[in-house]
């Protein structure tokens, strides 16, 4: 047994023959410190144990279920493994169908294949697919004519479109948007860029890419397959959309008047598939408060398996199992239903596992647009995810310092032996990155609670995203106290007199304010 194991259980014979001592002395005898420790043992919390933590883990990070990808069986069997596990502990089911009660929040999706060639002819240059060109969507074509630059291409305002037919028309438009920033909002921008040509009805989008986010992660990203939410059908074919790489702005001449092209793509095939979210709700035992919710969060997908993960693996092992990332977040939200059901909390407990996350958060999107409890009645999410952990003696805690919870969360990882660390790898942009972020967008306070790391080293990257992250290289020890400490915090929260609130001048305080009119 390593010297961290064994501290802790002498920690928990200790803890409890304090509260057995203190349970055996008079009332009078007993501190304020003494009872908080009776209070915190009795808890059953404490009885999450390391066999059925482990259970879970192997179950949901086994080679049976190939990596868990979104849309595939194994996502599928992943997801009927935790709605039965809501069954099994009572939780009510969170979705209404027709009359009826169900678990499974269901999405339809969009598939989208990476092209396999694309080239464009501009003057003496041939613009190669991956090296100058990405292919974000349409059907294998090949277009020619003059081009017509329509600046941010965002609205009927933005120059070029004003007052002009550009139907049947090759349009350019600017990367990006005046005010986008992330990834993210980079992508949205250009999703809406080619909804408006394409309702212009012109016959492709070229778009000049010159962000932050460096070419080659762009265009790696963009040579798998990506996943969307199914929008409406209205049957028309799908705009052929490409970006540039317009670093230093060096085809500038595409924004000249009079400039043509020759555009040949092989497209994106497009298929069809299905997820959902897995969602029960625990009741509140006080009158008013129940009323209130605070969401448990962690997404149960991964990458999936060989060339599908779009990551490289080797001949004997292309499963990519996803362990830490993120089979012990889902076990935590496991465990957290079943203490949340034994002793129920004042609030009301949306317990909601998230698919989709690992293609562009599309299970915390869609609940963002599809909520099954009233945000305004949503005081908090308390996500799980992770790359992996690099320290035993902590957990993680991204969004600890601004989403007014840190007390509770403090003292919940204290009781199970572990201290608190908090905005790990400030540089890799966390907080935006996780399905934590499709909660905050919407005014409610949601940090991520990760397993133990500081930053992004050897220990994370030899793990993360890779074939090996099994089971079997886990210290279940750590990963069930890391599911106490989670569930604890969960309840201490949920108990709360007040609600928490993001700090002042967070980017999100200005949705909450409009959110729940303070």
């Amino acid at each position: 047994m390593q010297t961290s194991s064994i501290l802790h259980v002498l920690v928990t014979i200790a803890l409890t023959a304090t509260s057995v001592q203190a349970q055996n002395r008079p009332v009078k005898d007993v501190s304020s410190a003494a009872k908080k420790a009776v209070t915190v043992s009795k808890l059953p919390e404490w009885a999450i144990s390391r066999a059925e933590v482990e259970a879970h883990t192997r179950f949901l990070a086994s080679d049976e279920l190939q990596g868990r990808r979104t849309g595939e069986p194994g996502n599928w069997t992943a997801a009927r493994y935790i709605a039965e596990q809501f069954r099994q502990l009572g939780l009510k089911p969170a979705v209404t169908t027709d009359s009826q009660q169900d678990y499974f929040q269901r999405i339809n999706l969009e598939k989208v294949k990476p092209a396999t060639s694309a080239t464009m002819l501009l003057g003496k240059d041939t613009l190669q697919l991956g090296k100058q060109l990405i292919v974000m969507a349409g059907n294998a074509t090949t277009s020619s004519g003059e081009v017509v630059y329509v600046g941010y291409g965002l609205n009927d305002g933005d120059e070029g479109y004003k007052g002009r037919d550009v139907k049947g028309r090759i349009v350019v438009a600017q990367g990006g948007s005046p005010d986008a920033k992330s990834p993210r909002e980079i992508f949205n921008a250009s999703a809406a860029k080619r909804k408006l040509a394409g309702e212009k009805g012109a016959t492709a989008l070229i778009e000049l890419y010159n962000e932050a986010t460096p070419w080659g992660l762009v265009s790696q990203y963009f040579n798998r397959e990506q996943m969307t939410v199914s929008a409406p059908s209205d049957d028309k074919t799908p705009l052929t959309h490409v970006w540039v790489n317009n670093a230093n702005n060096q085809y500038k001449q595409l924004k000249e008047a009079g400039q043509t092209i020759t555009l040949r793509t092989s497209g994106r095939p497009l298929t069809f598939s299905s997820t959902a979210n897995v969602a029960g709700i625990i009741e509140g035992t006080d009158p008013v408060l129940k009323n209130e919710y605070v969401i448990l969060s962690a997404h149960f997908d991964h990458i999936g398996a060989g060339r599908q993960a779009g990551t490289p693996y080797q001949p004997g092992d292309s499963i990519f199992n996803g362990a830490r990332d993120n089979a012990i977040g889902t076990v935590a939200l496991l465990e957290s239903a079943k203490v949340l059901m034994q002793q129920r909390p004042k609030r009301s407990v949306l317990v909601l596992a998230l698919t989709g996350e690992e293609v562009g958060l599309v299970g915390s999107r869609y609940y963002g647009e599809h909520p099954l409890v009233p945000f305004k009645q949503t005081i908090f999410d308390l996500n799980s995810d992770g790359a992996g952990y690099n320290d035993t003696t902590i957990v993680s805690v991204i969004g600890l310092e601004r989403t007014g919870a840190k007390t509770e969360i403090e003292t919940a990882a204290k009781a199970f032996g572990l201290s608190v660390f908090a905005e790990p790898a400030p540089e890799q942009g966390l907080f935006d990155r996780s399905d934590n972020v499709s909660f905050a967008a919407k005014g409610i306070p949601a940090p991520t609670f990760s397993a133990g790391f500081k930053t992004f080293d050897q220990a994370i990257g030899k793990y993360y995203h890779q074939a090996i992250d099994n089971p079997e290289s886990l210290d279940f020890t750590y990963v069930q106290r890391f599911c106490q400490a989670y569930a604890y915090a969960a309840r201490l929260i949920a108990d709360r007199v007040t609600r928490p609130q993001w700090s002042a001048g967070d980017k999100y305080e200005a949705a909450a304010k409009a959110l729940y009119g303070y």
